[in-house]
C-alpha cells in the first residue's frame, strides 16, 4: 500500500523510514517487491547512470524519463521526484516543474537548500515537499562534509526550521556531523532522513548504485551490501568466452533441442 506523506508525517519518532533511489524499472520493481517504502527519483542518476561530472547536467526531460520508468516498476510506492538544478529557481519555474514530475509519476517533489518562497508557493499550490538541507551537490563546490564549525552548524540549523516552516512534511540531512544532524531532528516535527548525517536521524537514505557496488567510487558514508560492477565484468568475461568458443548458443541450442525430444 502507498504511503501518502501525512503518514510518512506519522512515522516520526515511531519507526524508521527506509529509503533508496531507482532510476530504472526493474530496479524499483526489487525495491517495491523488498517493501522498501519511499523511492527518491534523484538528479544523482545525472552521476551515477549518465556519466555526468555533477547533476547540474540533469534536465527535467532526463527526471520526467527515469520517474515513469519507477513509476511503472513500483506503482504502490511513495515516490519523490527531484527537481533538477534551476527548475526551481522562481516559485511559478519550480511549479511547472513539480507538475511535469507529478504527471510523470513522483507522489511528491524534493529540492535543495532553503529555496522558502518557492517551497511555500508549492505547498500553496496543494503539492507535497520534501525539503534538502547540508551538503547540497547542485550548488556544492565540493563533496565535503558541511557544518563543522559552529556558523555553519548554526546557518545549517537555521535553514532547516526555515525550511520546516516553509511546509516540507520531510527533510533530508546530507553528510554533516552525526551531532548537528541530532539536534536538528530532535528540534523538528518532521521526519529527517539522514545520508551521512548518522544514526540520529528519523530515516536513511542511499543511493541505489551505492548500495549495489555498482560503479568505481562510492561516498565514504554508503555502504555497499554487493558488489554488482564485479559481477557484471563476471558474466561479461564469461560471455565473451563462451561466445569465441563456441560454446554459446551452441550450449542452448542442445538444451532446445533435448526439450524437444
Amino acid at each position: 500500500m502507498k504511503l501518502q506523506s501525512k503518514v510518512l508525517g506519522e512515522m516520526k519518532g515511531v519507526k524508521p523510514i527506509p529509503m533508496l533511489t531507482a532510476y530504472t524499472c526493474p530496479v524499483a520493481r526489487g525495491l517495491e517487491q523488498a517493501g522498501i517504502p519511499v523511492i527518491l527519483v534523484g538528479d544523482t542518476v545525472g552521476m551515477v547512470e549518465m556519466g555526468f561530472d555533477s547533476t547540474r547536467e540533469v534536465t527535467i526531460e532526463h527526471m520526467e524519463y527515469h520517474v515513469g520508468a519507477v513509476r511503472r516498476g513500483a506503482p504502490n510506492t511513495h515516490i519523490i521526484g527531484d527537481l533538477p538544478y534551476l527548475t526551481d529557481s522562481e516559485p511559478e519555474i519550480a511549479l511547472v516543474s513539480a507538475k511535469r514530475l507529478l504527471a510523470a509519476g513522483a507522489d511528491s517533489i524534493k529540492l535543495e537548500g532553503p529555496k522558502l518562497e518557492v517551497i511555500s508557493h508549492l505547498v500553496k499550490s496543494g503539492i507535497d515537499v520534501v525539503g534538502h538541507t547540508g551538503l547540497t551537490p547542485q550548488t556544492a563546490k565540493n563533496f565535503s562534509k558541511v557544518g563543522r564549525t559552529d556558523a555553519d552548524a548554526k546557518r545549517i540549523q537555521q535553514e532547516a526550521v526555515d525550511i520546516q516552516s516553509a511546509g516540507t512534511f520531510m527533510l533530508v540531512i546530507e553528510h554533516v556531523p552525526y551531532d548537528l544532524a541530532e539536534k536538528i531532528t530532535g528540534a523538528l516535527k518532521i521526519p529527517t532522513i539522514g545520508i551521512g548525517a548518522g544514526p540520529h536521524c528519523d530515516g536513511q537514505v542511499l543511493v541505489i548504485n551505492d548500495a549495489l557496488g555498482m560503479g568505481d567510487y562510492w561516498p565514504p558514508f554508503s555502504k555497499q551490501y554487493a558488489h554488482v560492477s564485479d559481477s557484471i565484468l563476471e558474466v561479461a568475461n564469461t560471455f565473451s568466452q563462451e561466445v569465441e568458443s563456441l560454446e554459446f548458443p551452441d550450449n542452448i541450442i542442445r538444451l532446445s533441442n533435448a526439450g524437444e525430444k
